[in-house]
């Protein structure tokens, strides 16, 4: 996903990478953002270390996914470029507040626990937030960390809340989309075709993560959750939604962190997200073939 925006510079302004304690703990996600601007050759953007554990619960990580340093299956290393001050959701709130009405587009792939933190601290950010365009929740695909949860709202379900109810223009691109490109081998062997330190990294990642998933799911490769954001907002053409009513369970210990999809609107809920469900995967991955080569 990193990689995928920071080879858009005709795109998209970067006006920061925040992180978060998600897959793994805070102080290896912050190290791991700054390897990546580092393997891009994109230093110039600042990198800032936000929420140790979620808003009110404790922390949980996927180690047994991503492996213990977060991004298993390349060398790592401790980056040259410097973690940025101040605190995440700090940065959040400032740049939001100087930042003209609707002009800034977040998008969070892990738990939402620095958004919802800074629109706690300071609702008035929310004017300049032109959308969020996020990964996160399942309906038809059921959970990948619970019977009926993805990891990133499983892991924040609070923060999701808040997120859910923000009244700003949210498109979540959830399991029921992700699950659709996956990695294959054919694919892995296109990134190594780039034959770049860039390419080099993406198939190890990807062959150290496709041992996980692909044994779970009994499918050809594991699912390319996190760049479906960034590539939706190069080529929307690409996904298929539809506005729909999204709620997060926060109460029941059963299904804690259930995103709750009206897609038939059998409620009188108001429709409050673009729930993607469908994505061109071949168009997806050709797109990030081609990004990815420069």
């Amino acid at each position: 996903m990193l990689l995928l925006a920071l080879a858009c510079p005709e795109e998209f302004n970067i006006l920061g990478i925040t992180t978060v304690a998600g897959n793994v703990p805070l102080e290896l996600t912050q190290r791991n953002a700054r390897i990546m601007c580092e393997l891009a050759g994109r230093i110039d953007i600042g990198v800032f270390a936000g929420c140790e554990k979620p808003l009110r619960r404790p922390l949980i990580t996927a180690e047994n996914v991503h492996g213990k340093t977060g991004i298993d299956g390349i060398d790592i290393y401790a980056p040259k470029m410097p973690l940025q001050n101040p605190h995440a959701v700090d940065f959040i709130i400032k740049t939001l507040l100087e930042a003209e009405e609707k002009s800034v587009t977040l998008v969070p792939t892990g738990p939402l626990t620095n958004i919802a933190m800074a629109i706690e601290k300071q609702p008035g950010i929310l004017s300049a937030v032109r959308e969020i365009v996020m990964m996160g929740g399942a309906m038809r695909e059921g959970g990948n960390t619970s019977p009926c949860a993805e990891f990133n709202i499983l892991e924040d379900p609070d923060a999701a809340h808040i997120i859910m109810h923000c009244g700003v223009p949210l498109t979540i691109l959830p399991l029921d989309a992700t699950h659709q490109v996956l990695v294959s081998r054919q694919r892995i062997e296109q990134f190594r075709q780039l034959a770049s330190p860039v390419g080099d990294a993406i198939v190890g990642m990807m062959e150290f993560f496709n041992r996980f998933d692909s044994k779970k799911y009994g499918s050809e490769g594991a699912p390319l959750h996190d760049p479906c954001t960034i590539a939706y907002l190069l080529q929307p053409g690409l996904f298929k939604g539809k506005m729909c009513n999204v709620e997060v369970e926060t109460e029941s210990p059963l299904t804690m962190g259930y995103t709750a999809v009206d897609f038939w609107r059998v409620t009188d809920r108001s429709p409050n997200a673009n729930w993607i469900y469908q994505v061109d995967a071949e168009g997806f991955f050709a797109l990030l073939t081609e990004r990815l080569k420069s």
